[in-house]
């Protein structure tokens, strides 16, 4: 046997719980394609389909208690932390947040299936004070569907991916600079975007400070608060006569912002 696969064979059950533990984290690290070759060795007879399952499902419970446990204690301060570790923009945050804010503690069974709300939704949980038998419920079921569906998939197809990982085998040096060169291009790219949004915003951007000469000053300034529900429920004060509305609502009432003076978006 090829040593990559003895080390893979050896050390399954670590490389897995590894794999999804910095996944689940929110780290660029996908959690699936270990899954998948948990579940094809398994198929082979290298592992053991359960115990295999199990360390996976292990490991993605301590990454979401420990994001559970950070939202209880940071509240929304939390979810800042995601913005700054994670690759997309801010804005992706956001539209998870809405997702949880409106399907509720019942999203955690279907989150890790969906990009964004894989991550967010655990502090989320603990930031809605969701109790902590119905958090470990709810996302112990998902966490369990997760694991079991990819594996599943490898366990299936583990001779297909055998095939493929023999092919990997052989191509050796030269398959991993290309995929650490696609992984490096793909995290290059998404920090660009990343910089080139916050360069925007940057350059468009009021201080508060300033905001509040051109009030006091008497400037005719129009404010529209376009922060989410749990940004208004963690600080309901709001800047006197701005016009609130949800973000997603921005394209069905921006007839209602008028156009003959300074408009400013406050988020947060």
């Amino acid at each position: 046997m090829d040593e990559p696969i003895q080390f893979l064979v050896r050390h399954g059950y670590t490389v897995l719980f590894m794999g999804v533990l910095v996944g689940q984290i929110g780290l660029a690290v996908p959690a699936v394609p270990f899954l998948l070759a948990a579940g094809a060795l398994a198929g082979s007879g290298e592992l053991s389909f359960v115990p295999a399952t199990t360390v996976a499902v292990v490991a993605a419970l301590l990454s979401d208690a420990l994001w559970f446990e950070l939202g209880r204690r940071r509240g929304s301060r939390v979810l800042s932390l995601l913005c700054r570790i994670s690759l997309e923009p801010d804005s992706c945050v956001k539209r998870t947040e809405n997702a949880f804010i409106r399907y509720g503690v019942g999203s955690l069974l279907i989150a890790k299936f969906i990009p964004g709300l894989n991550t967010v939704a655990p502090p989320l949980a603990g930031i809605f004070r969701i109790r902590v038998p119905r958090f470990l419920l709810y996302d112990t079921l998902g966490t369990i569907l997760w694991v079991g569906s990819f594996a599943a998939l490898g366990y299936l197809f583990s001779d297909q991916l055998g095939q493929v990982a023999a092919r990997a085998v052989q191509l050796g040096t030269l398959l991993a600079l290309i995929l650490a060169g696609a992984l490096a291009a793909y995290i290059t790219y998404k920090y660009v975007q990343r910089q080139r949004l916050l360069h925007r915003l940057r350059v468009a951007r009021i201080t508060a400070e300033e905001l509040r000469q051109k009030l006091e000053s008497g400037e005719e300034v129009m404010i529209v608060d376009l922060r989410q529900q749990l940004d208004v429920q963690a600080a309901p004060s709001r800047i006197p006569g701005a016009l609130r509305m949800a973000m997603e609502e921005l394209e069905k009432r921006h007839q209602e912002i008028p156009r003959d003076r300074d408009i400013v978006l406050y988020c947060s």
